[in-house]
């Protein structure tokens, strides 16, 4: 089955709730994974586009993904919220 809902971070896919963030009041965010939102922020909030694109071609290599779905999560990637607005 195809993911539904994306990190609008890092495109994890967040079908799951329990690879959701949080929000201040705890509830999860319908919007962006655990490892990129806690606590209604981001975990790493000076991260840039560059620095993003990096690391999720580093650990979706380290999961040995196709090269396919690799290159379609970083093509995917401008058009996410977190990075909508900034210059890529």
């Amino acid at each position: 089955m195809e993911p539904k809902l994306f990190c609008q971070s890092c495109t994890m896919p967040i079908d799951n709730m329990a690879y959701r963030g949080t929000e201040k009041d705890g509830s999860k965010s319908s919007d962006y994974c655990k490892y990129c939102y806690k606590d209604g922020a981001f975990t790493e909030p000076d991260i840039t586009f560059e620095g993003m694109k990096k690391e999720i071609l580093k650990q979706l290599q380290q999961m040995n993904l196709p090269k396919g779905i690799i290159e379609k999560s970083l093509e995917n990637l401008p058009n996410l919220k977190r990075w909508k607005k900034v210059k890529v």
